[in-house]
């Protein structure tokens, strides 16, 4: 008799134990994601705000960059063919993450354009305006990297940002005679696409063959306005990168927020589920307890 009212008073504490414990566990995972839910929604909240001061910039930016490009279009400038030239890649990205593919797409293109230049038998250098691009790169193409830029994205791009990476890069000496500045350009609140803008030497612009239609055309004047435009570009690639990666990082952003009510509602309804069998089985240990009794 002593052993089996021993058993009966055991057993069930071990199984209120162990539900306690689970609950506790559940209790303790849906605070976890509500305080992730909160910190997902306010991120969003502030990509939104960022998202709509860079698309209020983003369109006058892009004059400067399809004006850059302009005189290269209508002169027709491109490189000699069949010449072993020098190219440069700058790759336009920021410091900051969360934001879907942003960094990556532009790593892609980068690495795919080193394969194919390289496979050509070309000399290729990487420009990296961004520290999540530059960690990227660094794991396989570290022998390309020649500048990198850090501090990018943690405010909006200016034309003095956009100055002292094109200096950093002409101090640098690296005599490229034709590359791109390769970018995210944005399109809409939820796409946009990893494009690229030419870029020149002074050299290449002045031995094209279609640049005798511009007269008076001096060396100080060619070389002015190859800077500017080389100024220009990467502003331009700057602006766009910054707007596509605000809308992807809200775009992100909304995204977790939804997967977080999700997992909420499944662990409140797991919660619910495990709360009610802990209380029915106590009941029937109550019960089977006051028919022992009797």
């Amino acid at each position: 008799m002593f052993a089996r009212t021993s058993a009966l008073v055991f057993l069930p504490q071990c199984g209120q134990v162990r539900n306690m414990a689970t609950l506790k566990d559940i209790t303790i995972r849906l605070k976890s994601i509500k305080n992730i839910q909160k910190i997902t929604k306010s991120m969003k909240m502030v990509a939104a705000a960022k998202y709509a001061r860079a698309e209020r910039q983003l369109k006058p930016a892009r004059v400067y960059g399809n004006g850059a490009v302009a005189l290269y279009e209508k002169a027709e400038i491109k490189a000699p063919e069949g010449v072993a030239n020098k190219h440069l890649l700058i790759g336009v990205s920021s410091d900051r993450g969360l934001c879907g593919a942003v960094h990556s797409n532009v790593a892609k293109a980068i690495k795919a354009k080193i394969a194919t230049l390289t496979g050509e038998g070309k000399e290729v250098m990487v420009v990296n305006v961004g520290d999540k691009l530059r960690n990227i790169l660094q794991r396989t193409h570290s022998n390309y990297l020649l500048l990198s830029c850090k501090e990018v994205g943690r405010k909006p791009p200016t034309f003095t940002d956009a100055s002292i990476v094109a200096t950093e890069l002409l101090n640098m000496g690296f005599e490229f005679d034709q590359g791109a500045v390769i970018y995210n350009r944005f399109r809409s609140v939820i796409s946009y696409k990893t494009d690229e803008k030419p870029i020149f030497s002074i050299d290449t612009v002045a031995n094209s063959e279609n640049m005798g239609i511009y007269d008076d055309i001096d060396a100080d004047v060619l070389r002015n306005y190859q800077e500017f435009a080389l100024v220009n570009i990467i502003y331009f690639g700057l602006k766009e990168s910054t707007t596509s990666e605000q809308s992807a990082r809200m775009t992100a952003m909304d995204s977790a927020s939804k997967n977080a009510s999700e997992m909420i509602d499944k662990l409140t309804l797991t919660f619910n589920r495990t709360r009610q069998a802990v209380i029915t089985k106590e009941l029937i240990e109550i019960i089977s307890g006051a028919a022992a009794l009797t």
